[in-house]
């Protein structure tokens, strides 16, 4: 029980990643917000959690909100000591085809969103004496790859902003690293495989960007974000933890 008494927000924990980090969170022993702009998708994940955690429908783009959640996290459960900053979105482009509204749509949810998280919820998690934030990056910030123009800067800054927290949150004895997922199986990736021309080479082609030839599963980033959550890592903070098969070794 590496998360006993622990008060956890997941962002994005509708689907994929952060439900599967939901999970493993509950049954690591701490109670939960499930967060997600999905509400549909919120009461499906925290039915089957039961009454360690709690739904919550929240746009990370709005500040009141966002406010809203963690305030939900203090009052349900009498505090906060985690969040994970995992909600997210994607779409194909370069910078001379994306559309300017969805350049800034994915920076606002990406980016903008972890900011806004992490702002209301570091005051609550220093009023517990310290915690932990993990924020959800991307192997990519590392290189890049075609046709995610959008995605890549917003990533990227999720990458560098994770380092200015850890040092501007030191002092408050809150945590503050990132998890680097390579390709992930998701909602994400189900809704490519309907803009692609050809599903097939498209998802053969997200295999091929690993040496161990396949694309990984949500539980394989929930294990690296309890760890980065955990009293495990206390020695880690302002780091980037990269789980993507080796394609960054490449």
């Amino acid at each position: 029980m590496r998360l006993s008494d622990k008060v956890a927000i997941i962002t994005g924990a509708g689907a994929g990643i952060g439900a599967a980090t939901a999970e493993l969170f509950v049954n690591e022993g701490a109670r939960v917000v499930v967060a997600d702009y999905n509400a549909d998708a919120v009461e499906e994940v925290v039915a089957k959690l039961g009454s360690n955690a709690v739904g919550c429908k929240v746009d990370v783009r709005d500040s009141t909100e966002v406010k809203a959640m963690v305030d939900l996290a203090v009052s349900k459960f009498g505090g906060l000591d985690i969040i994970v900053n995992n909600a997210g979105r994607g779409c194909l482009g370069t910078v001379e085809t994306i559309q300017e509204d969805d350049w800034d749509e994915i920076i606002a949810v990406n980016l903008k969103g972890v900011y806004l998280c992490s702002k209301h919820a570091v005051p609550a998690i220093r009023a517990r004496g310290g915690g932990s934030i993990v924020n959800t990056a991307s192997n990519i910030v590392q290189f890049a790859i075609k046709d995610r123009a959008a995605y890549v800067a917003a990533k990227g800054g999720v990458a560098a902003l994770t380092r200015a927290m850890a040092l501007d949150h030191s002092v408050d004895n809150i945590r503050v690293n990132s998890v680097a997922p390579g390709v992930i199986w998701s909602n994400y990736y189900n809704k490519m495989l309907t803009q692609v021309p050809d599903p097939d080479a498209f998802v053969n082609g997200l295999k091929a960007r690993a040496p161990m030839g396949r694309y990984g599963e949500p539980l394989d980033i929930a294990n690296a974000i309890l760890y980065l959550a955990c009293d495990e890592s206390r020695f880690a903070t302002g780091s980037m933890l990269t789980v993507d098969g080796g394609a960054a070794a490449w």
